[in-house]
């Protein structure tokens, strides 16, 4: 299961094994900087947007790249619980990552606290 943590300046997102292949990358890396929103969706399926891209997508389980009029997302989710997403400024490598990540309601939490002044959001859905 993938998992979104913050090192140093950047947000990573750890990929689990199953997702490696899949995804063609052991991790994405974005910078805390490019960070404009935080939500948690309870329906995982809501946070695909666009047309999928390299990747696999499968019913209950996508991880790849989505290219959409918004831009370009990252997708690691599974059916099942509650996706944890963030969108990007632009110029950041994605416009949008979203991740079935483990405690996506803690890890929410801890990223808002890194959203610039001014942008810090509530509870959202997409």
């Amino acid at each position: 299961m993938a998992r979104m943590v913050v090192e140093g300046e950047e947000i990573v997102v750890r990929l689990g094994p199953g997702e490696i292949p899949a995804a063609r990358r052991r991790t994405v890396r974005l910078p805390v900087s490019a960070l404009r929103r935080v939500g948690v969706e309870p329906d995982w399926w809501r946070v695909l947007r666009g047309e999928a891209g390299p990747g696999r997508w499968l019913p209950g389980r996508c991880v790849g790249v989505r290219h959409g009029p918004s831009g370009t997302d990252f997708t690691a989710v599974r059916s099942g619980g509650p996706v944890l997403w963030i969108e990007l400024a632009p110029g950041a490598p994605f416009s949008r990552v979203a991740v079935s990540d483990p405690t996506p309601d803690t890890t929410a939490r801890t990223l808002r606290g890194l959203l610039p002044r001014g942008l810090h959001e509530r509870r959202e859905t997409v």
